[in-house]
């Protein structure tokens, strides 16, 4: 089972066997800051002998026992031991907490990483130098797990569920699903696509794709594999679904939309394959009575949504839910709002039930954005616990989100206004201003590219841009990733600067391989705000700047200061800049932060 580095896996670690010491592990700790100016050698050397530039550093093998049989190393506690571990494989129980800025990015929509070889390499090699290397390993290679849709993975996933002694450590599971292939009328993929397409790539690879995808679907493959798989995990916390393809899909996608007469006869969608997953997901989360309280998924789609309409199973998962993710994809054919107004007494239902909520985001394409009222979607439902909330692509009116914010003043820790745009006849200073003299415990606020309707309605009719019918989604070499600003906390105190852009630059999730992830400790740092999901890469020409280098440049302390009243902020009621909302971000939190 592949569900961390393969070279850590080939050498099935069981418990009550003492492994050998044959594997030398070279581990380079990074200087203190004291030591920056010190030889790199000098950590080597023996305390009672002078240094001698022309002696060799001496090698040694931590966990070699001594001339009196002591291992040095195995005198250090367990906490030290994982610190160290850490330098190799980021500790899964560091993760981003819900009320922080980056947790939609960094844990809920962003998929997991595939570790460098060399990571992998040290992470088996630490495994395999004892048995006490090994079960503290395992809390880092299996506390992540990340399945694929194929029969492969399902067998690695049904291998992995009968190892408890791995299956313990698994808190998170990602499961990576491909589009599914829809043959329209009488013609299979063969008869439908030429021998040999672009790139010299064989129509045989399809026809395999698709007999693989009917025979895993009839035969219920991944739904056993899945049951087994997360009754197993007896400690997940978090399940998310993400949208994947590979390379050979990417060159049939773009194949099919060089020949409009193709799409008659076969497509690849993300709706079936995004219904049936969800399906069977809930029907394993159910089935095993998993203790899984995070569900997100950046790629929902509403047809799927529609069909899951099943009120008794989804009210009995949705009770112990303390974090729900949803953003809605972008390949919908019809009008969004109709749809998702159907869907209303369905999302009744589930927030009505998920009493335990501490952290909801529900997010629609940025240029596709949703007319509804908010409360046709939350239904004036109050969540005692909930400290963060966020909403994306949605027009609104001022007094919607006030009333929201309202209910939650006294434990909202983090509001995420993203793609938000005001009707006519509600100003964002008005809205700001509320935030600012109500909210008792507001720590961050995001408003990335907040504005007006009219301004937004008029920038669409003067460029005439149009919406494709299916844009390709899935998380791909071309995907990027974008980040808000920097950091998750704002202070008046002090002025921070560092990267507000990330992108992925390679393509981990073509090779056909679980494996286990862990994100950086220092992932808050590096950015604060959500991914762009898939289904909001289609955008408008840009409406404001570009994100500049440093998230607060040009924005001294002065001049949050300077802003006493909602009336200073410069709100033309048409269009809001980019490093506006910056400042306008920092003014809202500043009182509370210093209230507190």
């Amino acid at each position: 089972m592949a569900c961390g580095p393969e070279s850590a896996l080939e050498i099935p670690l069981e418990p009550g066997i003492q492994l050998t010491t044959s594997a030398t592990l070279h581990l380079s700790l990074p200087l203190r800051s004291h030591e920056s100016n010190s030889d790199p050698n000098h950590r080597h050397l023996l305390p009672d002998k002078p240094y001698d530039p022309n002696v060799p550093p001496i090698k040694q093998n931590p966990a070699k026992p001594l001339a009196n049989g002591s291992s040095p190393i195995q005198k250090l506690a367990d906490e030290l031991l994982r610190d160290i571990l850490d330098l190799i494989e980021a500790d899964p129980d560091k993760g981003v907490n819900v009320d922080r800025r980056a947790y939609l990015s960094q844990e809920s929509f962003r998929p997991p990483p595939v570790p460098s070889s060399t990571r992998a390499q040290d992470l088996g090699s630490w495994r395999r130098t004892c048995k006490r290397f090994s079960q503290i390993g395992a809390i880092h290679q299996f506390g992540k797990v990340t399945t694929r849709f194929s029969t492969r993975e399902f067998e690695r996933l049904r291998w992995l569920a009968k190892q408890p002694h791995l299956t313990r450590h698994v808190k998170k599971f990602s499961y990576m699903v491909p589009y599914f292939y829809v043959e329209v009328g009488r013609d299979g993929v063969a008869e439908a696509l030429p021998p040999i397409l672009p790139g010299n790539l064989d129509v045989q690879v399809f026809v395999g794709k698709v007999r693989d995808q009917k025979r895993i679907v009839s035969m219920k493959e991944d739904l056993v594999a899945l049951k087994e798989g997360i009754s197993a995990f007896t400690k997940l916390q978090h399940v998310q679904i993400l949208p994947v393809q590979d390379m050979n899909d990417r060159t049939l996608i773009s194949y099919i939309r060089q020949n409009n007469n193709l799409s008659d006869r076969i497509q690849l969608k993300w709706a079936p394959a995004c219904f049936h997953s969800t399906k069977t997901v809930g029907e394993a989360l159910i089935w095993s009575h998993s203790p899984c309280t995070r569900f997100s998924s950046p790629n929902v789609s509403p047809q799927s949504a529609l069909n899951l309409a099943q009120p008794n199973s989804l009210a009995n998962l949705a009770t112990q839910l303390t974090c729900i993710e949803l953003h809605f994809d972008d390949g919908f054919e019809l009008e969004l709002d109709p749809f998702m107004k159907h869907l209303s007494p369905l999302f009744k239902m589930v927030f009505e039930a998920a009493k335990k909520l501490e952290a909801v985001h529900v997010g629609f394409p940025a240029h596709r954005p949703l007319t509804l009222n908010l409360e046709d979607l939350f239904h004036n439902v109050k969540w005692d616990k909930l400290i963060a909330f966020g909403i994306q692509g949605w027009k609104l009116d001022a007094d919607e989100i006030k009333s929201l914010a309202e209910r939650h003043r006294y434990t909202l820790k983090g509001l995420r206004l993203r793609d938000v745009l005001l009707k006519d006849g509600s100003r964002w200073k008005d809205v700001l201003g509320f935030l600012r003299d109500n909210m008792t415990r507001l720590d961050w606020v995001s408003l990335r590219r907040i504005g007006y309707a009219v301004q937004f309605d008029e920038q669409w009719a003067n460029t005439g841009a149009e919406i494709p019918d299916d844009p390709p989604g899935g998380y791909s070499s071309e995907s990027e990733i974008e980040f808000d600003d920097e950091h998750d906390n704002y202070s008046d105190l002090d002025d921070h600067a560092g990267p507000s852009n990330e992108s992925f630059g390679e393509d981990h999730r073509d090779s056909d391989m679980s494996s286990l992830h862990s994100h950086s400790t220092h992932a808050e740092e590096q950015s604060d705000d959500e991914d762009r999901v898939t289904g909001d890469q289609v955008e408008l020409p840009q409406l404001s700047p570009d994100t500049p280098t440093s998230p607060w440049h040009g924005i001294p302390k002065s001049t949050v200061m300077d802003i006493e009243t909602a009336e200073d902020l410069g709100d033309n009621g048409f269009f809001v800049p980019n490093t506006t909302r910056k400042l306008w971000e920092r003014w809202v939190v500043g009182r509370c932060q210093r209230r507190r």
